[in-house]
Parts: structure tokens; sequence; C-alpha cells
């Protein structure tokens, strides 16, 4: 290309050298490859990349808004013969992960929809739950992230029958096709789904755009988180 445009030849050097030193390079949750499951290695590498994540959870906070204390609290049960020290590099991990919210170059649009069963349980003590709903309504502060609550006496919605899952859409190329195809991410106990057949897409689209609008709007979520705290808080 530097070539066709007649550009510089510094200037294609230098372009030539940062092509070599991207592809080259390792993106930095490579580091951690001995705590990260090769299945959820892909997830972080799509989750970088998209320019939208549509979540619904129904059993606990997502990691991208965990705070350390609730995260370590989580890992440490799913890992209770890890040492301390592999305990906190998987923590590190996962607050690592969350710089994606805030970055400065097209940080994605990241919608959230929680069961308002996620936000009841002590998850290691009344002050962690606490401090993990608070940080929940800080973010919701946040101009590309948004978390609604849909509480108990909405009763039935497509959440519960979907169950909990991330929806990853990705950036156009240069000809206005997306870069990769929309795929649905689905964790489980042993392993993870990831789905992307058009069929498959459109279910878990209009499952989460039903629960979307079902749930409490952002403003009224805060208000609900907020609550929530206090009542970890007096307990």
């Amino acid at each position: 290309m530097c070539r066709i445009y007649g550009a510089p030849i510094k200037l294609t050097e230098g372009l030539v050298g940062l092509a070599k030193e991207t592809k080259n390079g390792k993106s930095w949750w490579h580091a951690y490859g001995d705590v990260i499951p090769e299945s959820f290695d892909l997830y972080i590498g799509l989750e970088e990349t998209a320019e939208r994540l549509s979540s619904y959870q129904s059993e606990r906070v997502p990691g991208l808004v965990q705070t350390e204390d609730y995260a370590r609290t989580l890992i440490r049960a799913d890992n209770p013969s890890e040492s301390d020290e592999e305990i906190e590099r998987r923590v590190q991990v996962r607050v690592q992960r969350q710089a994606l919210l805030t970055r400065i170059v097209e940080p994605p649009q990241i919608n959230f929809v929680l069961h308002e069963a996620v936000l009841r349980p002590a998850i290691g003590s009344n002050e962690i739950m606490a401090g993990q709903l608070a940080h929940l309504a800080e973010v919701n502060r946040l101009p590309n992230v948004s978390v609604r609550v849909i509480p108990f006496v909405h009763g039935l919605h497509p959440g519960i029958m979907s169950g909990q899952f991330v929806m990853m859409h990705f950036p156009a190329n240069g000809d206005g096709r997306p870069s990769e195809p929309t795929t649905i991410y689905v964790e489980g106990f042993t392993g993870a789904l990831y789905l992307e057949k058009p069929e498959e897409v459109e279910r878990y689209q209009a499952a989460f755009t039903s629960t979307w609008n079902a749930a409490l709007s952002e403003a009224d979520s805060t208000s609900f988180l907020h609550q929530a705290a206090k009542g970890f808080q007096r307990e």
C-alpha cells in the first residue's frame, strides 16, 4: 500500500516494523496461559475485539464488573487446592480484563442484564457484597456500560429459558462485513459453547432483547443496586 500511494521510505519502514511487531507480539493474557483454560483463552480474545457485548446473568456478577474481593471469593471456591499465589494470578486476569471498559480507543458498548438473584446471596461476606453492589452502581455511570436489573416480581421472562450467556458483535471490515460472525458464549461447569449459526444467534438475540425490555431502566437499576447494598451494610 505504501508503494501504491508513494509513501516516503522512512514512513514505509516504520509501518512495516510496526506490522511485524503487531503480528509477532502476544496479547497480555498469554502471560497467564497456565491459569486460563484453553476455551476461555479464545473468549478473552473475542471479548477484546468485540464492539458490543450483551450479557444476561442469573447466578453471579459478570467478570468484567466484579470487584477483586468478589472475584477472589469465587475463584478460591472454584479452585480450593490452589495456592494463594495462583489464586491471585487468576484474580489479576479478571482485573486486567476490566481495562476494556475504560480503554481510550473505541471501548465497546456493554449491556448487562442481571437477575435479582445475582444480587441477594452474600458472596464472601456482607461487606464484600455491599462493595460489589456499590461498584455495579458506579460502573453504570460509564457512557458505554449499561446495567439493568430484572427483579423477582417480574416472574417469567425469556432469560429463564435461555440461561446465562454473552453475545458478542464485531466491527465491520472495509467491505462492510463483520470481521467475525456474531458469537454467543455459553459457559458450563466443565466447558463452554461458542454458537454462531444464524438461527442460534437469532434466538439468543430475541431472548436478550425481551429480557432487556423487561428489566428496570438504568436509573431505576442504579437505585435498586444502592438499596441492595444498604441492605448488606445494615446486616
